[in-house]
């Protein structure tokens, strides 16, 4: 019982700003002391973390379910063509998408419906021209990890979540460390003018 206490939790320090699912980076056991020190001198965790934060603000990084379903319906399909837009911004950030279920059913029947959940949502990002490569794992936490504390049917414990994992290994620019290629670039994009309204959203506004 006492080893027990000491062993170290399996569960990541920190989630993408404390949200109920994944982490930034990878991070392992042995080792996380070196791998922790490269990733701040290089500037790849800042980078990452800045990124989950925009990612999280900017799209909606949840889809939801039906009861014991992992189908994408007209709604997810929207949000998932929202984050494929979001993920071709950035050829080097790869996505880890997070499976859940409510508590209705056992826990090993669940864990297997998340999976399906989460892979049916890379399925549909990479028919969006997101890379598999790019989506580096599914992971299911069934109905461990739920937004709403019930023992009921609860579509919104129902859900995956799509999240910033890291920089694509051997990425060139990634690899050089000029990761101000990236700032800047994303900069120039951000001074570019907002689209005006469709033609059909100004005949509405004619019309009133």
């Amino acid at each position: 019982m006492v080893l027990g206490a000491c062993a170290p939790s399996s569960d990541p320090v920190y989630t993408q700003f404390y949200s109920e699912a994944g982490s930034l980076v990878d991070t392992g056991d042995f080792g996380e002391a070196t791998l922790h020190n490269r990733l701040v001198m290089t500037g790849e965790r800042q980078y990452t973390f800045d990124l989950a934060k925009r990612f999280a603000t900017e799209v909606e990084s949840t889809v939801n379910f039906a009861f014991n379903s992992a189908q994408l319906d007209a709604k997810s399909q929207a949000i998932l063509r929202q984050q494929a837009g979001w993920i071709r911004q950035f050829p080097e950030i790869r996505f880890r998408v997070y499976g859940h279920t409510d508590a209705v059913g056992s826990n090993s029947s669940n864990k297997k419906l998340g999976l399906r959940r989460a892979n049916a949502v890379v399925a549909y990002l990479t028919t969006q021209g997101i890379s598999r490569s790019r989506l580096e794992a599914v992971v299911s936490f069934g109905e461990t990890q739920p937004l709403v504390v019930t023992q009921g049917r609860e579509r919104r414990n129902r859900r995956t979540v799509t999240e910033v994992n890291g920089f694509v290994k051997r990425h060139p620019t990634v690899l050089d460390g000029k990761y101000a290629q990236i700032v800047y670039r994303d900069y120039v994009a951000s001074a570019t003018a907002p689209s005006t309204l469709s033609s059909g959203s100004t005949a509405g506004l004619d019309s009133n």
